[in-house]
């Protein structure tokens, strides 16, 4: 299994962009928000934890590995204050600590999809794990076409100064799950084409999302009859 790690924390880099707020007098209190990016990254670290374990000890019991890989990022500020502002939200460290849960973020790609509701079940049933928000997108697909199951849950962090609950977005899915929204997310998001031909590809993805869908459970089904 890899862990893949992105946009992780770089404090005088968080702090340099968050000086750039500052000037409005939106953000009153920048070592509140550089703390809260420390604590978040804590977490980060403690649920990346978590499921390396768990996968080892899938494999161990189970011969099976359900995690093809693992992605842990930070949401750069610029990402952070442009949602807070699209929730019309006060740009401050209370909106962002109550209101913004995927300051940190971990991305679980799963081999099959039962392997995406048994790292689910997995995680879950850690007494320190508490569930605060599930979508399951796999059983209730976009209509884009888009597939996976988000998650947010908080795990206690220990720091000096006690204990603090943090909450982390953890997004899992399939392996063709992630190939597609990586697709769709460039087409969404980063290309220059034509509303036109935009428009085309989104229809065609579409198709190919459920054909990806029949291809994994096909695959699955070989699987646990090997």
């Amino acid at each position: 299994m890899i862990l893949e790690r992105q946009n992780m924390l770089n404090i005088n880099q968080i702090e340099r962009e968050l000086s750039r707020y500052s000037d409005d007098d939106e953000i009153h209190d920048i070592s509140k928000l550089v703390s809260y990016y420390q604590l978040c990254h804590s977490a980060v670290s403690e649920f990346g934890t978590k499921l390396e374990n768990l996968d080892a000890d899938y494999q161990v019991r189970h011969n099976h590995n359900p995690i093809h890989h693992i992605e842990i990022r930070m949401k750069d500020v610029s990402s952070l204050i442009e949602k807070i502002e699209r929730k019309n939200l006060p740009v401050k460290f209370e909106s962002i600590k109550d209101r913004i849960f995927d300051v940190g973020g971990i991305r679980v790609i799963t081999n099959y999809i039962d392997d995406i509701y048994t790292v689910e079940e997995n995680l879950l049933a850690q007494d320190d794990v508490v569930l605060l928000k599930r979508k399951d997108y796999i059983k209730n697909p976009k209509d884009s076409g888009y597939r996976s199951l988000h998650l947010v849950a908080s795990v206690p962090v220990f720091q000096s100064d006690g204990v603090q609950v943090t909450p982390v977005e953890i997004q899992i899915r399939t392996i063709g799950m992630d190939m597609w929204a990586s697709l769709e997310h460039k087409l969404r998001y980063k290309t220059e084409e034509p509303d036109e031909k935009v428009a085309q590809y989104s229809e065609s993805l579409q198709d190919y999302a459920d054909e990806i869908n029949k291809i994994e459970n096909n695959m699955q089904e070989i699987f646990h009859n090997l």
